[in-house]
């Protein structure tokens, strides 16, 4: 019985010795760690770059550079996270100067913009070059007119008073000449309206899709639209023979026909039969043809889908 006391004890003691050996060598190693990662080191350190803002008429080369060095005189704790986790330094280029056909962005003179990135102090930390010189390409430009894509469909009684408004109607673009050459027109995206009984305006995107190599000054077009409500009225209008050669008796029938307009509501009234001029021209009579196709060659210009009740007109010679 003794001996199994004796054997517990020792067996307890061994795992209690083991634990506090274990926690304080964690310990130490804890403050060995605090303790250098708390001194100061001078390491350099490469942080990576994205370039922003690139100009339209400029087409930046691929070999530019994708990381700058900074050397960084900083705590243990600092320089692991910038290790770890390097911010990225966003180069505005818009910013560049341009000098010899390449754009050169100095860091000293952009210490403020630079600052409020990466969250540096200039007097511990500094790059190892003055600057990022960044190679392009001038692209060239051309002006194009916009084409809307635009397709309305109105409501049952409603139309438009006048065809689509849009602003701009072109735009400028850059890119490079093998491209440019090629187009001679603009879209926007495809855009469907139904049901349309209201005046409609909007903004529309312009189709980039095919054009990754191709910049835009401006991607998007203003559109707008008056709609107003239509109704149909009639009208009983005389045909006008013309062109008939001296000495022949020509007789058309009928001498009348009915003319069918759209206008919109508040010009209904102001629309009369003496508004409309309905020709038939003997002139455009073929060989052994006993009929002319009327035109109306004149309306008011507030209506719409003008239509015959008669599409030819008879005629015969007289001797």
């Amino acid at each position: 019985m003794l001996k199994r006391i004796k054997s517990g004890t020792r067996t307890r003691f061994k795992k209690t010795d083991f634990n506090s050996f274990l926690f304080f060598l964690l310990f130490a190693i804890v403050i060995w760690v605090f303790v250098q990662f708390s001194k100061q080191y001078n390491e350099i350190l490469q942080i990576p770059v994205v370039y922003i803002n690139v100009p339209p008429d400029k087409l930046l080369k691929e070999d530019n550079p994708t990381t700058v060095e900074l050397r960084m005189q900083e705590n243990g704790f600092r320089i692991a996270w910038f290790s770890l986790f390097p911010p990225t330094l966003e180069i505005n280029v818009t910013n560049a100067d341009e000098e010899n056909g390449r754009l050169v962005y100095l860091f000293d003179e952009h210490r403020a913009e630079i600052l409020n990135q990466l969250n540096i102090d200039f007097e511990d930390s500094n790059f190892i070059r003055e600057g990022v010189v960044i190679g392009f390409e001038q692209k060239q430009e051309k002006k194009l007119p916009v084409i809307p894509r635009i397709d309305i469909e109105f409501a049952a009684g409603y139309s438009a008073i006048e065809d689509l408004r849009f602003t701009p109607d072109s735009v400028r673009v850059s890119g490079p000449d093998n491209i440019l050459d090629t187009l001679a027109a603009l879209y926007t995206t495809a855009v469907s309206l139904t049901k349309v009984k209201n005046d409609i305006s909007g903004t529309v995107q312009l189709d980039t899709s095919q054009l990754p190599n191709v910049s835009f000054y401006q991607n998007k077009i203003k559109y707008s639209l008056d709609v107003e409500k239509f109704t149909e009225g009639k009208v009983q209008v005389p045909i006008e023979l013309t062109n008939v050669p001296a000495g022949l008796n020509v007789v058309i029938f009928p001498k009348e026909t009915v003319l069918f307009f759209q206008v919109n509501l508040k010009d209904f009234s102001k629309v009369t039969a003496s508004d409309f001029r309905v020709v038939a021209n003997f002139k455009s009579v073929k060989e052994n043809q006993d009929f002319i196709i009327p035109e109306v060659v004149q309306k008011p210009e507030f209506t719409s889908n003008i239509r015959l009740n008669e599409k030819r007109i008879q005629f015969i010679i007289k001797k």
